[in-house]
């Protein structure tokens, strides 16, 4: 099976989002997360992003399938209609399958699951889970979904500057098991 990772913001409580949306709105952070799931070494490949029903929900109507990426939805409503060409598996393990089998066969490069709170809890405890890519929001929201614990299982492997947008800082961290 292929090693994948995660991508996720985070505020200094965990929290990641607040009624089903990102409490929180930085570009610099959206454009890391767009060119971190999108850019290839290979131009003949795509990456794929794997992604919770509710998180497919929360992304803009416009803006999904997010566009020149793989999108794999994973729900247990087989009735659930999805554009052409998004993938539907009902668990973790059958998303991260679906990325080895025939229909995309030569066609990956990477794997980015991107949310919500149960596919991360998921995809931590997956020993194919290699590395967490971390947007650090040093300020607390009122979130009422939450990243879960992962220090134990992953080192810190690179941090940026702070950033600065508005009157939110921020940095981007990189943790391997």
């Amino acid at each position: 099976m292929m090693p994948f990772a995660i991508i996720v913001a985070m505020d200094q409580d965990r929290g990641i989002g607040r009624e089903a949306r990102l409490p929180w709105h930085l570009k610099g952070d959206l454009r890391h997360f767009y060119e971190t799931t999108k850019t290839t070494r290979d131009r003949d490949k795509r990456n794929v992003v794997i992604m919770g029903r509710r998180t497919w929900d929360s992304i803009p109507a416009p803006f999904r399938p997010l566009p020149d990426r793989i999108n794999v939805v994973i729900t247990a409503n087989k009735s659930l209609e999805f554009p052409k060409g998004v993938f539907c598996a009902s668990r973790l393990a059958d998303a991260l399958a679906l990325t080895q089998k025939q229909i995309l066969e030569g066609m990956v490069e990477s794997v980015y699951v991107i949310g919500g709170a149960q596919i991360y809890q998921q995809a931590i405890q997956h020993p194919q889970c290699r590395k967490i890519y971390l947007t650090q929001i040093l300020n607390s929201f009122d979130c009422d979904t939450f990243f879960p614990v992962f220090t134990d299982r992953f080192q810190q492997e690179s941090v940026s500057p702070k950033r600065v947008e508005g009157n939110l800082a921020y940095f981007f961290a990189e943790y391997v098991r």
